[in-house]
This record gives C-alpha cells, structure tokens and sequence, in this order.
C-alpha cells in the first residue's frame, strides 16, 4: 500500500511541505544522540521547534487559504483538543515492536510533548508520551492537508497501527494519507460512504441468513446501525492491536491483489479460495454478527442490546476465524452482493 502512496505523493508534497516545512523531514536516523532534536516532529502548535525556513512564511497564508475556503480557526482549535485527548486515550494498547520505541528516554519523551502542546500524560510511561505526542503532530498535520475532513475521533485509531511498525514520520504520514484515500469517506459530515457500507453489509446478512434478517427487521435494525463503529475505524476497537495489524493487512493484500488485475478467474487458478475484494472488512463485519445469530434471535429484543453486544466484544474475537468466515461468504456472495 505505501508504495502505490509513494507514486503519488510527490504531487502533493510541494505544497504541503511549504507550509508545512518540518513534514519534510523525520528525526535523522543517523543520529546517535540520545537528546536529538525533536525538530522533524510534526506539529501545529509546536511550530517554532521546527529551524527558521523562508518557506515557513507561506505557512500563514495557506491555512488562510484553507479556513476561507471551508473551516475556521476555531474548527481547528477544536480539533487540536480533540486530537490531544484521544491521543493520551490511544496508548491503552499502545505495543512497541522495537527495542527502540520501548526504550524512549524521558528528556526526550517530555520534549515531543512539550512540542506538541501535550498535557495530563503523567500516567504514561516515557515511551507511551513519545508515541502520544507522535499521533498529535501527525494527525494535525493531516488536518491540514486535508481541510474537507480535518480531524474526526476514530482516526487516531487508524494512525496508531501505522506509526508503531513505522519510526520515521514523514513516511507514516504519506502511508497515513494513502490509508485515508479509502477511509476518508468513513468521515463525512453527509455519511454517504458509511451508509453504502452498511447497507452492503446489511445485504451481506440477508443473502446469508433470512432468518437472522427478517428478526433484524422486526426490531428496526435491519440497516445494520449496531455495526457502525467497527465500519468507521476497520475494526480497530474490537480487535487487539495485534489483530488489527492481522486484518488490515489481509484487507491490503486484497486491495493490492485488485490493482495488480487478479479477479475471479485468475484468483481461481492460484488457489480454490475467495476471489480479492474491495470490501473483506465488510464481510468479516457480517461474519462477526453472523457468529451471534443464535444469541440476537433468542435474547435480544431491540437494537441497544445488539448494538451493547456489539461495543462489548472488544478482546474477544477470534481475528483468524473472522477471516475465515469472511472468505466463506466472499466465495458464496461475491457475485450476488
């Protein structure tokens, strides 16, 4: 997936950088300084951390650009808190996967705080702050970059995968806009994307289980509403972060089989399995509910319950058997969804 990010992104890096000067750049990897300058964090509020760039003066001008053309400053002020919050809330299952992120020094953790404005993260580990203040320069930068969407709640889940297997942020910023590019719709004020996802899952539901469905009707719950979290951050909240990573790259892989050109008939010839397809998460989302058939026909009486069953499965999915039920319902749907 980052490599198809990475064909596009010069197009879109001139502009970003010139207001933007220290996206163009993460922290040297060369370096062996324990005490580096956090200069390549990115950051709204911690601008004047980054070194003086004559480019940086076009900086004012182009989110002038941006609030006159759809926001306003107080949209991003919103934001920024927003963004610290759910910062600080993201690191509950935060995982280093080097020995380098677990062994982040204070000095250095309180700096990248200090620089992105972060607060009442004394009950972090120096680690967790360093990630924290991480997420909140990255996901201001992408508020930038993209004005229309600016910063929705959710979305700090999806970062927080990217930037634990990825340590320099100038490339988790592009793989993050490139994940974006299919996730944006997830938050639109109008909910277009999220409703033809749930409608396709809902359709997912009825083609495999009538009975399932017609009792979803009787309680008016047969637009799927219940699953509306797991569609907007792909699964994120119910799946441990290690699972996460499972699934989405099963679902990129997907994705990656479709641009190369392999459909149905190809995908036959490699393997007797289900074809590639844009929508694994929202089959594996059916297959979740599908697990629970007996359980909503028999116990479950209104939506709220559905929907309380659905916020409590956090820890408690099988991710691989997810998957496969998901292919079981690709192969014997694909064609009629």
């Amino acid at each position: 997936m980052c490599d198809d990010v990475i064909e596009s992104m010069e197009e879109d890096t001139s502009e970003l950088i010139d207001a933007y000067p220290c996206i163009a750049e993460s922290e040297s990897s060369d370096s062996e300084s324990s005490d580096e300058d956090d200069s390549g964090r990115i950051s709204v509020c911690g601008e004047e951390s980054c070194d003086p760039d004559p480019k940086f003066a076009r900086s004012t001008s182009f989110k002038a650009d941006i609030f006159r053309s759809s926001r306003t400053p107080e949209d991003f002020a919103t934001w920024q808190r927003i963004i610290r919050l759910d910062a600080i809330r993201a690191n509950a299952e935060w995982i280093s996967f080097s020995r380098d992120q677990a062994e982040v020094p204070k000095e250095k953790a309180l700096q990248s705080a200090a620089s992105v404005g972060l607060k009442d993260f004394d009950h972090l580990e120096p680690h967790m702050i360093y990630h924290a203040a991480r997420l909140v320069g990255l996901l201001e930068a992408y508020a930038i970059y993209d004005p229309e969407i600016g910063y929705c709640q959710g979305m700090s889940d999806l970062l927080s995968p990217i930037i634990a297997v990825m340590e320099e942020d100038d490339a988790a910023f592009w793989c993050f806009v490139g994940f974006m590019r299919k996730a944006r719709h997830n938050f639109r004020l109008d909910e277009v994307g999220i409703k033809r996802q749930l409608k396709i899952v809902s359709q997912i539901i009825k083609r495999k289980d009538s009975h399932l469905y017609r009792h979803l009707q009787k309680l008016q719950a047969e637009d799927c509403f219940f699953v509306y979290r797991m569609v907007v951050v792909l699964f994120r909240r119910e799946l441990t972060f290690e699972q996460t990573v499972c699934l989405w790259e099963v679902m990129w892989a997907d994705q990656a089989a479709i641009r190369a050109g392999i459909g149905r008939t190809t995908w036959g010839k490699i393997r007797l399995h289900a074809p590639p397809t844009d929508d694994l998460l929202l089959y594996a989302i059916a297959a979740c509910v599908l697990q629970r058939r007996k359980l909503i026909i028999e116990k479950y009486s209104s939506m709220d319950e559905i929907l309380r069953e659905c916020n409590s499965m956090a820890g408690q999915l099988d991710v691989w058997r997810l998957l496969d039920d998901a292919h079981d319902l690709v192969v014997n749907l694909h064609d009629k969804i």
